[in-house]
C-alpha cells in the first residue's frame, strides 16, 4: 500500500483516472482540476497523487497552488500514510474533499486550523426554472477584467484565503470554453455564473457571484438556472452544485430550483 506523486501530467497513470471516474458525482472536484489541468499551460508546482493497494488504484488526491490539496474519496485508512509523506515536503495549505476523507487526513496531519468551512453538494432532481426579468449572455474576451475582478470578490466571499491569489488565467480559460455566463438586466451585467464542460454527462454549477448592490433580486437563481442549461445543451445529465453551509440563503435557493442534497464537504484551513 503506498502513495505516489507526479507533478507531470503525462505520468498520471490511466489508472487513476479511472478510479475518479467510477464515481462521478463524489469526485467532481478532481475531476474538473484534472480536465482543466490538460487545457491550461504546463505548470511545474502542481501535485498529482495515488493510492495503490495490491496492484489497484484506490484513491487520488490533487492540488495546484495556492489552493488546497483536494482528496477524491479516498478510503479512510489512506489518510495516515498521505499525511505522513506529505509531512516535511509538499505541505499543503489546507485540505478539501468528502467530509470523510478530510476528518481522516486532518486527525493524521495533527496541525491547528485557522479556518473551516462546510459544503453541501446537490444533484438537480426535479428542475424548477424561475421566471425573473433579464437575459443570460456568454462572456467573451472583452468582458476578462470585470470577470476576473468579480471572481475575486467571489473568492474572499468564499474562500478568504485564496482572495489575493491570481486568477486570471483561470478565468480566461473558462471564458475560453464559454463557461462563463453574465445575467444582463437592461445589458447591465449584474450575476455572473459559471459550469464545468460535462465529463461522461456531470457538470458542475460554479462560481455563481452578485454584486451586492444587485443582490435580493433573483437575479442569482436566474443565472444559476442559466448556466444549468447551459451545462445540459452541452451534454450533462448530471448537474451538480456545492453551497456553504454557512449561508442559509443560497442553500434555500437552489433547492427552489429543484436542487437536492447528497452528501457534506469540508475545507480546512491550517494555521
Amino acid at each position: 500500500m503506498s502513495w505516489t506523486f507526479t507533478a507531470n501530467l503525462s505520468d498520471f497513470p490511466a489508472s487513476a483516472e479511472e478510479w475518479l471516474r467510477a464515481d462521478l458525482i463524489r469526485n467532481t472536484v478532481p475531476l474538473t482540476i484534472l480536465a482543466r489541468m490538460r487545457h491550461e499551460p504546463r505548470r511545474d508546482d502542481v501535485t498529482l497523487g495515488w493510492y495503490t493497494r495490491d496492484g489497484e488504484v484506490h484513491g487520488v488526491v490533487l492540488r495546484t497552488p495556492p489552493f488546497p490539496l483536494v482528496l477524491g474519496n479516498i478510503p479512510a485508512d489512506s489518510a495516515g500514510e498521505l499525511a505522513s509523506v506529505l509531512r516535511g515536503h509538499r505541505e499543503p495549505p489546507g485540505v478539501n474533499g468528502p467530509m470523510e476523507s478530510v476528518l481522516a487526513f486532518h486527525a493524521a496531519w495533527d496541525r491547528p486550523e485557522s479556518t473551516r468551512i462546510t459544503h453541501r453538494l446537490y444533484h438537480l432532481e426535479s428542475p424548477t426554472p424561475p421566471s425573473p426579468r433579464g437575459a443570460a449572455r456568454a462572456l467573451g474576451p472583452a468582458e476578462e477584467d470585470l470577470a476576473v475582478d468579480w471572481f475575486a470578490a467571489f473568492m474572499a466571499e468564499a474562500e478568504p484565503e485564496n482572495a489575493d491569489a491570481d486568477h486570471k488565467d483561470y478565468v480566461r480559460s473558462r471564458i475560453g470554453r464559454r463557461e462563463l455566463v453574465f445575467w444582463e438586466v437592461d445589458e447591465e451585467p449584474v450575476t455572473m455564473a459559471g459550469f464545468s464542460t460535462p465529463i461522461e454527462g456531470m457538470s458542475r454549477i460554479g462560481p455563481v457571484y452578485t454584486p451586492p448592490a444587485h443582490r435580493r433580486r433573483g437575479y442569482g437563481s436566474a443565472a444559476t438556472w442559466a448556466v444549468t442549461e447551459a451545462a445540459q445543451a452541452a451534454g450533462a445529465d448530471r448537474v451538480l452544485l456545492f453551497t456553504d453551509l454557512a449561508n442559509p440563503t443560497s442553500n434555500s435557493i437552489y433547492q427552489k430550483l429543484g436542487y437536492r442534497p447528497i452528501t457534506d464537504y469540508l475545507i480546512v484551513y491550517y494555521a
